[in-house]
């Protein structure tokens, strides 16, 4: 909470261009403000004079020392020009900002901090002496050999071995962690982790757009082989470098050169042998791969306290972490609509290829498979060639370019065998793996090389090839499956069938682990209802129906004048303020402090949209809350009360406004019947992709969309409906305006289908005039077709729910 008002501050400060009112600013980490603030003064080329007891402290018991070096995070420290000192103090007040003038920057290189407690000065130094260069640490470190051994797999059959690996959580479904935290906030996302039309959560990369009208964006991959790094440290951190890029290769990016990666190291120098590893690690990936592949490492982290030591039974015992490198890959998208995902598509007449760096070599040692069987086996996978993941890369990208690829998923845990069950999953078609004749099983499923399976029309290939050959890796690419008609997943080799199951009887394993968590965490029938849908074999995936025009309107001249309502926390408005201006609107952010102080009058408006988010720390019922400070403050319920009576204005709530405005029921004429929305059945913040049904209603909002069923997007904590009686559930008769629907576009409160479990898929409602509209959704997220998670063929530019927003515009004529 306290760092998102700090945000909107900076955000307000940083939105005047040239007129940004802050010179310098520092954030507070390591260190405190005992770090941060003689930085930020000497980065400027000064030094400065400090109050410590200006410091805003709520434990009067600190001492000055605890004060100073405490490392209390959602802090910054930044230096603000004295003339500009009461519009920065406005600013923070307006969003509610705790500030405070702790000192001035001097010319005299020295940092003095006073304290007016114990009135001395327990710091005065020259800046120099704090800052200067300190002498270089020196630490030497031996090599350690570990006893390393084969890896056996002693009657192990290879389903069992299959099973294991796919219900490994590092391979495993991981839909628990993901749908509980909002992937669709700012609107500008183009890709998440969930993938097609039934919204499986394998995604290679993140890629969001750049901006509401153009298709440029950026794209985040990660890599990380941490157990590996018990068999070689060096190829860990390789391979860490190495799957990234495979990961951010989905996305249209361009030549290598413009990736770049964070580093996130994890050791215990201190540990024999664990020193040495990490300067192994260090120098293979900082010295010798990234400058062969021209990218570089501008940023990251590291923690080297990785190994705790403790004392039982008069026996000290210790716990070490293995080495571990966790690589974030980021770059420009040059086009966020060419990104690939992994998706098998049901064409027939098409192949899967292998593109294998690793040439052959199937390494198993630090692979699930090893993990599954409680080894560690001896040889890892590796990076062999920088010019060989060079090659790769460009070819990839220029094959994205062309368009000659229906689907791309790299090789990485779990090997061939869960990268291609994965892709089966995203599409809901069967595959067969082809082993050569030549090939052990276990190797050829499991090992986890470098590289990429990619699916191509069978018409494609000679023109794939020729692009792999004139990148030079013509010869580490092969055929190693295709799309099957029947919903199988199997292995052949030689013609025989090796291993074979229902692709549901794969995905119930797969989703194994993400049930078990959601029936301990969550609400237990929902996490049942989840596994079900997910195992349905009837289940269509999102099925858009579109009955309307979307460029709906005529192009109006001077652009009316739209509140755009937020509260503390309230993190919606951007992407708000986007699709009512792409509607005609002149967007204008209004603050509840705006109103509260008479700053902002709602009679220059003709409408209001409340937007969704987290006010007041996201506590239950927080939009009750913002609801309260209109209705038990005069001067706001006045303001409030009387736009809403006005016959020419309109007003939306989502989300987190939709559960404020439904608390204004008594203010707004026709609502005074309206619902509740309190918490989730499922018990949990909801993240998804959900379908809707336009109800035929009165609502100004969804005029001409009655019938249309269209994907949105959730993001809640307290959607579920509940009406005060039996005669409010009545009177909503006709004022329902969206429910949640199931992928056979019928009103359900079937998990997690509706997310939030509403009776009767409710979701949206109207007042009884239609000038006011309330609903859980989205649409403001997902008015452009590049903002879908997933979207059917032939849909460009504008989305649906473009619609909406041009009906306001209309209305307001």
């Amino acid at each position: 909470e306290m760092e998102r008002r700090a945000q909107e501050v900076i955000d307000r400060c940083w939105a005047q261009g040239e007129g940004n009112p802050i010179l310098f600013i520092h954030d507070v980490g390591a260190g405190g403000i005992s770090n941060a603030l003689p930085e930020l003064v000497n980065d400027a080329g000064r030094g400065g004079r400090f109050e410590l007891r200006k410091v805003p402290n709520a434990e009067p018991g600190m001492s000055p020392l605890e004060i100073w070096c405490n490392e209390a995070q959602e802090r910054y420290v930044l230096a603000v020009a004295a003339e500009r000192l009461p519009e920065f103090i406005r600013l923070c007040e307006r969003e509610r900002c705790p500030y405070a003038v702790v000192g001035e920057a001097t010319k005299e290189r020295t940092l003095i901090l006073e304290d007016a407690l114990f009135q001395n000065r327990p710091i005065d130094l020259p800046l120099e002496t704090l800052l200067g260069k300190p002498p270089r640490m020196h630490r030497k470190a031996a090599t350690v050999q570990r006893p390393l051994a084969e890896l056996k797999l002693d009657g192990l059959s290879l389903k069992e071995a299959a099973q294991r690996v796919l219900g490994h959580p590092t391979v495993a479904d991981k839909s628990f962690l993901i749908t509980i935290g909002d992937r669709t906030i700012t609107g500008l996302v183009a890709r998440d982790q969930m993938v097609g039309p039934w919204q499986v959560p394998v995604a290679d990369c993140a890629v969001t757009a750049t901006a509401f009208d153009v298709y440029t964006g950026e794209a985040m991959a990660m890599g990380e082989r941490t157990p590996v790094a018990v068999n070689s440290a060096a190829a860990s951190a390789r391979l860490a470098v190495g799957e990234a890029l495979t990961n951010l290769a989905a996305a249209s990016i361009g030549e290598m050169g413009r990736v770049n990666l964070s580093a996130n190291w994890m050791a215990a120098p201190s540990v024999p042998g664990d020193g040495a590893d990490l300067y192994a690690a260090v120098q293979a990936v900082g010295m010798e791969l990234c400058p062969a592949l021209g990218i570089t490492i501008p940023v990251g982290k590291d923690s080297m306290s990785m190994s705790t030591v403790w004392e039982q039974d008069g026996v000290e015992k210790r716990v070490t972490a293995p080495l571990s490198l966790v690589v974030s890959a980021f770059a420009p998208c040059l086009d966020v609509r060419r990104t690939l995902t992994l998706q098998l598509l049901p064409e027939q007449d098409s192949v899967l290829l292998l593109l294998d760096l690793g040439r052959g070599k199937n390494r198993l040692g630090g692979s699930i498979l090893a993990q599954v069987c409680s080894q560690t086996g001896v040889v890892a996978p590796d990076v062999d060639s920088a010019a060989d993941l060079k090659a790769f890369w460009n070819a990839i990208q220029e094959l994205l370019a062309t368009g000659l690829l229906l689907a791309y998923h790299d090789r990485s845990d779990g090997g061939i065998f869960a990268c291609v069950m994965e892709m089966c999953f995203a599409g809901k078609v069967g595959a067969e793996v082809s082993l050569e004749q030549d090939e052990e099983a276990f190797a050829a499923l499991f090992s986890e090389e470098l590289g990429a399976v990619v699916q191509v029309r069978n018409a494609d290939l000679p023109r794939v090839f020729a692009v792999l050959e004139r990148h030079g890796i013509k010869d580490i690419a092969r055929k190693v499956a295709a799309p099957i008609g029947e919903g199988d997943f199997r292995v052949t080799q030689c013609g025989a069938t090796v291993l074979e199951d229902s692709l549901l009887e794969w995905r119930r394993i797969w989703s194994d682990v993400t049930h078990r968590i959601a029936l301990l965490r969550d609400n237990p029938d929902c996490a049942d209802e989840e596994l079900a849908w997910k195992l349905d074999p009837q289940d269509p995936g999102i099925s858009p129906v579109v009955n309307f025009e979307i460029r709906f309107g005529a192009d109006f001249g001077t652009p009316a004048p739209m509140a755009i309502l937020r509260e503390q926390g309230v993190n919606g408005q951007v992407e708000m303020a986007a699709a009512f201006t792409q509607a005609g609107f002149r967007a204008v952010d209004v603050h509840m402090s705006d109103i509260l102080s008479g700053r902002v009058s709602l009679a220059d408006f003709r409408g209001l949209a409340a937007c969704g988010g987290f006010s007041y720390g996201d506590v239950l019922g927080a939009g009750e809350g913002w609801a309260k400070s209109i209705l038990f403050n005069s001067k706001a319920r006045v303001e409030f009360e009387a736009f809403f009576r006005r016959p020419d204005t309109f007003a939306l709530g989502v989300c987190n406004g939709c559960q404020m405005m439904s608390n204004l029921r008594s203010l707004i004429p026709g609502a005074d019947w309206w619902p509740r929305f309190v918490q989730n059945r499922s018990g949990r913040f909801e993240a998804r992709v959900a379908s809707v049904r336009i109800e035929s209603t009165p609502s100004v909002l969804f005029n001409g969309m009655a019938g249309s069923v269209l994907p949105v997007a959730v993001a809640h904590g307290e959607g579920f409906v509940e009406f005060s009686g039996e005669s409010a559930l009545k009177s909503a008769a006709g004022l329902v305006a969206a429910r949640f629907v199931d992928n056979h576009h019928e009103a359900t409160e079937r998990y997690p289908l509706n997310p939030n479990g509403s009776p009767q898929g409710m979701t949206s409602f109207t007042s009884k005039d239609g000038r006011v509209t309330i609903l859980m959704p989205h649409p403001e997220r997902v008015f452009r077709a590049v903002q879908q998670s997933w979207t059917p063929p032939g849909w460009e530019g504008d989305a649906p729910w473009m619609r909406f927003f041009r009906n306001a515009r209309q209305w307001v004529g």
